[in-house]
């Protein structure tokens, strides 16, 4: 990334501590979609805010926080709407998956992260009505605003998969998912258990929420077994245990330069790559998928199963969305390309990008800004400020991460690229980044991005 641009809610900090660790170690319930603790009464008559806000995650509460830092807000001016009772770090989930975190410790009571000053509404989202500057919320009530950001992230749908939910469900299963609260520390007593077998991993076609995130289990289960001597990746063929990798997409990763790097990984280590292959049943030991038009059964002794995923249906039937469902902004400015009074950021907006919390740290700075200039009737300052920007720390291991960094078009724009003595330091996965994404970054995520501290390339926001 350019100059001061940093990663997945890192700091300043984030980058200190990364060029002293590059230079010692350089050698060798979930979130049904997320309000404060004054929430509001049920039922009234039509209320009033400045600004509205749908979402209590990631890009809800940094965008809440930093429009409340400007200064120019009012109790109450600013209005957040999400029916969740917990907020979760959810890049964590690989780390429970992998043994390496507790799940309990990467979760707050969301009512606990919102600012007094901000109106709290801790219920659902039933419509948008953008023609009236309004929205009506899941107990009839009718909230009035002058300014509108939809944030509330998508839906991860384990219903998709014929069998899966009812196999997440039943302990006795070898499924498991890092994408549910409920089922990500299932990951890892599966992975624990499993002394012998074959061992599938699977990615759906379709966006999901860091697509990095079904490899990462993978790269932390291998790593496990090859620690206990089940698995030897310069001979898995004389292994007790064999592993595949089953993706709807071509490719390993989208973005060339890592996508090189983690395929020799799979070449070195074994993995038997499946292209093209899309999960669509699991019936007791056995996985099907779709592929080439074609339906093909594999069995299975452990199973690591990422759902699909997409907009929630209250966003994607309303006039706010694009024929995919997703809220239709403009890809620099984050406002909506009808309702000039309507933005939005994250993982329910538009922008074609990755879904990371990484990618809201670029994008929360430059939708604030542009709304504060829309406010103020100054619609020619409005800048096309965001470029893309997003991360994937991409676990290889259990003590190596390959930091991958990019923007629009796959292109790399990198924290520490060439930083030290011209080496490509982001085409390696290193210990440093680990450390990086294992502890310092929930830190950073709680203690000042979710606080509208942290505006990600734009530094610090007091």
């Amino acid at each position: 990334m350019a100059s001061r641009q940093v990663l997945v809610s890192s700091a300043a900090c984030a980058a200190t501590a990364a060029r002293h660790a590059l230079t010692t170690h350089i050698g060798p319930a979930m979130r049904a979609y997320a309000t404060h603790a004054r929430a509001s009464p049920t039922i009234s008559s039509t209320r009033n805010h400045k600004v509205v806000v749908v979402g209590g995650g990631s890009a809800g509460l940094a965008i809440s926080h930093q429009l409340l830092r400007q200064g120019q807000f009012s109790p109450d001016d600013i209005a957040i709407v999400d029916p969740a009772e917990w907020h979760h770090y959810q890049p964590g989930w690989t780390l429970v998956g992998g043994g390496l975190k507790d799940k309990a410790s990467l979760r707050r009571p969301l009512a606990s992260l919102i600012d007094a000053k901000l109106r709290f509404y801790n219920t659902s989202l039933a419509s948008f009505s953008p023609d009236s500057n309004s929205v009506t919320l899941g107990n009839g009530e009718t909230l009035a605003y002058d300014q509108l950001v939809v944030a509330p992230g998508i839906k991860v749908d384990f219903g998709s998969i014929k069998g899966l939910s009812a196999a997440l469900d039943d302990p006795a299963a070898p499924v498991s998912s890092i994408y549910g609260y409920e089922t990500c520390d299932k990951s890892d007593r599966n992975v624990k258990a499993l002394t012998s077998g074959a061992a599938l991993f699977t990615q759906p076609a379709g966006v999901i929420k860091c697509a990095g995130a079904p490899q990462k289990i993978m790269w932390l289960a291998l790593d496990h077994w090859r620690k206990a001597g089940l698995y030897t990746p310069a001979n898995p063929g004389s292994s007790p245990i064999s592993i595949a990798f089953a993706t709807g997409l071509p490719t390993m990763f989208g973005v060339p330069k890592y996508n090189a790097v983690l395929e020799m990984l799979r070449q070195n280590r074994g993995v038997e790559g499946l292209f093209g292959h899309d999960l669509v049943e699991v019936n007791g030991d056995k996985a099907t998928f779709t592929a080439n038009g074609e339906k093909l059964v594999r069995r299975f002794d452990l199973l690591h199963a990422t759902p699909k995923m997409g907009p929630h249906p209250f966003v994607k039937t309303s006039l706010l969305a694009n024929e995919a469902g997703y809220v239709d902004v403009d890809d620099a400015t984050l406002r909506h390309k009808k309702w000039s009074n309507v933005w939005s950021a994250g993982d329910a907006s538009s922008l074609p990008t990755s879904k990371t919390a990484a990618a809201i740290t670029a994008q929360a700075p430059v939708l604030v800004g542009n709304l504060l200039k829309a406010m103020e009737g100054k619609d020619q300052e409005i800048v096309a400020g965001y470029d893309g920007y997003t991360s994937c720390p991409l676990l290889t291991g259990q003590n190596k991460v390959l930091l991958a960094e990019f923007k629009y078009g796959g292109v790399p724009k990198e924290t520490f690229g060439g930083m030290m003595l011209g080496l490509d330091l982001q085409r390696t996965p290193r210990i440093a980044f680990y450390y990086l994404k294992k502890d310092l970054f929930p830190w950073v995520y709680y203690k000042f991005m979710v606080k509208g501290h942290w505006g990600g390339p734009n530094g610090w926001i007091r």
